[in-house]
């Protein structure tokens, strides 16, 4: 074995002042850390997502990234118990004349334990078969003991209708489902949100994966009905368009474009009026990730700022003939230009990105490393 090369960090009062402090060899990224008295220095890069280790935190005799919190020992650089073979790098230390030393080339590789691929990151391909239509109901309500929505019954009319369109249905409820809040791992990296989101990756109860499933992979149509509340669509909608940034996020990282060919259409009902904005937020979303709009892509009812009387709200929903069709129109524009598209499948599967929102994002300090760890997860 060939002896090692060291490189002087500096004074070692620089890399005792805190537990884990960022280094570098040339471009290499390194963790030093401090703890116990002993030091160690291991791989800046996490096995994960290519995350900044060094600017996470100590945990006991663990460095957590901060990014999706994978842990890693302090000195082995082994993964915490149960996935030790998810190791990172580590190099040797010595401290001479109150300097630090580290070597020049690791003394342990870069190891993976084994993980298998999230069902939602298989290949996209939609699968042959009739036109498919998922409803997304934003209604929030207590689901034991239900009671009438409008955005939600003119979802069932439009729902209905399509069933006569030879169109296969699907509905989720979000009130039904339990999901967590987006982390915003957006803000820490657009790199540290990825497809799948890490949520899902990391949280098996979460089920936000039902969601994912139906709009990527399963839905030709989606129609999404939200009451106003406060004048914005209702609060499980945004919670839900939050974690369906991992979606847009792959155009901006990666030119993948998730959601092609998808119509979208909606449905605003609500006590007071809002309904341009509520309707203007959601397809501009709905636009920003992929999805393509028929001719008068959204109906809304409204009986506006004064009408508090929410009983005869409910009987004029019930008993609007209008109204009701009104939706199953709305349905049935939705699957006219889902057949069309899906005729001439004319959206690329990568965009020019200049001007967009999805424009490439400033490469991380490390691109070759971070990047090579990435392709290898």
């Amino acid at each position: 074995m060939s002896p090692l090369e060291w490189l002087d960090l500096g004074p070692i009062q620089k890399f005792t002042a805190s537990p884990l402090t960022p280094a570098k060899i040339g471009t290499t990224r390194l963790a030093i850390t401090y703890v116990n008295g002993e030091f160690g220095a291991l791989s800046g890069v996490c096995n994960h997502a290519g995350g900044p280790v060094a600017e996470g935190r100590i945990d006991g005799e663990y460095v957590v990234c901060p990014w999706h919190q994978w842990k890693y020992h302090c000195r082995t650089g082994k993964g915490e118990p149960g996935f030790e073979a998810d190791a990172l790098p580590t190099y040797a230390v010595k401290v001479e004349d109150d300097r630090l030393l580290v070597s020049m080339e690791p003394v342990a590789k870069r190891t993976r334990g084994p993980h298998p691929p999230h069902p939602l990151a298989r290949k996209l391909e939609r699968a042959p078969g009739k036109i498919r239509l998922v409803g997304i109901s934003t209604t929030n309500m207590d689901v034991t003991n239900p009671r009438y929505s409008t955005s939600d019954a003119l979802l069932d009319v439009a729902m209905r209708h399509a069933v006569t369109l030879d169109v296969e249905t699907k509905l989720i409820r979000l009130a039904a489902l339990n999901f967590r809040p987006c982390a915003g791992y957006y803000s820490k990296s657009a790199h540290a949100c990825t497809w799948p989101c890490s949520i899902t990756q990391m949280d098996s109860t979460d089920r936000m994966d039902v969601v994912y499933e139906a709009m990527v992979h399963w839905a030709d149509v989606i129609l999404v009905a939200t009451p106003i509340r406060w004048g914005n669509a209702s609060s499980l909608y945004y919670r839900m368009v939050e974690r369906m940034n991992c979606i847009q996020n792959q155009i901006t990282i990666a030119n993948r474009v998730l959601m092609r060919n998808k119509v979208s259409v909606f449905i605003i009902t609500g006590g007071q009026d809002n309904v341009q904005a509520v309707a203007g937020q959601m397809l501009g979303f709905f636009g920003e990730i992929g999805c393509l709009f028929p001719q008068f892509p959204y109906i809304a009812h409204s009986r506006g700022w004064s009408a508090e009387d929410m009983e005869r709200n409910v009987a004029y929903v019930q008993q609007s003939e209008s109204l009701h069709q009104a939706a199953r129109e709305l349905a049935g524009r939705a699957v006219n230009t889902a057949k069309v598209l899906l005729a001439t499948q004319m959206e690329p599967e990568k965009v020019a990105r200049g001007g967009r929102k999805g424009n490439q994002p400033m490469a991380p300090e490390s691109p070759a490393e971070t990047a090579a760890v990435v392709e290898a997860g």
